[in-house]
């Protein structure tokens, strides 16, 4: 039987903000976040015990996140002028303003998605595995995911690059999708070279405009 997860935000209190705001939630633990539409019966029984779930609203598959990776979201509300009607739009410019930030920092090849959603639709169960709108490519390789949820209010974008490899998160599956091991295979933090995140997120929030910045423990 499904369980019911508690929701990763106050999505009423997001939405009554008026200005753009990031938010970098601070990982104590490791945290398993579903995707809006997906069941917890997607888990084995029992894999989770001690772990902390909850719930986005938004599309993409589940995550596992853990102390270290950089985890950023932003609230724009529609009367901003950086907000578009435009969901693939919404997408690419969140990458772009990634990518802005990265490429002085990395010395590869990188590259922001701009086409739609790829990859086997059996491996979306778990974020990562696909390509999607937005999303920041290093060397071919995926550095930083891209999901968003959308209201007439504004638009909520959740990016993460991970410090860690996803296949931990395999172990806690009911059914493991072929392929989907390889499908992981994505960059971390460490491999491009970036010491300084603290730099790094003051520079996503000036190219963000944000107004405010927000430090959430979604563990506790």
């Amino acid at each position: 039987m499904s369980e019911v997860l508690e929701e990763l935000y106050d999505y009423a209190a997001l939405r009554s903000l008026d200005e753009i705001t990031m938010f970098v939630p601070v990982l104590r633990r490791q945290i398993v976040v579903l995707g809006s539409s997906q069941s917890s019966d997607v888990f084995a029984p029992g894999r989770t015990a001690g772990l902390t779930l909850r719930r986005r609203r938004g599309g993409g598959g589940l995550v596992l996140l853990e102390p270290g990776d950089v985890w950023v979201d932003w609230w724009i509300p529609s009367s901003d002028e950086r907000w578009s009607s435009d969901v693939h739009v919404s997408s690419i410019r969140c990458g772009q303003i990634w990518f802005d930030v990265l490429a002085p920092r990395v010395n590869a090849h990188l590259t922001v998605h701009e086409g739609s959603l790829e990859g086997d639709a059996e491996h979306r169960v778990v974020c990562f595995a696909g390509k999607g709108p937005g999303e920041v490519f290093v060397d071919g390789r995926k550095a930083v995911g891209v999901t968003q949820w959308r209201v007439r209010e504004g638009i909520f974008l959740s990016s993460v690059l991970r410090a860690h490899d996803s296949h931990d998160v395999l172990a806690l599956l009911r059914v493991v999708p072929e392929g989907l091991s390889a499908a992981l295979d994505h960059q971390v933090l460490s491999a491009l070279g970036i010491g300084d995140v603290a730099s790094m997120l003051d520079d996503l929030a000036s190219r963000s405009g944000a107004a405010a910045i927000v430090r959430p423990d979604p563990t506790s």
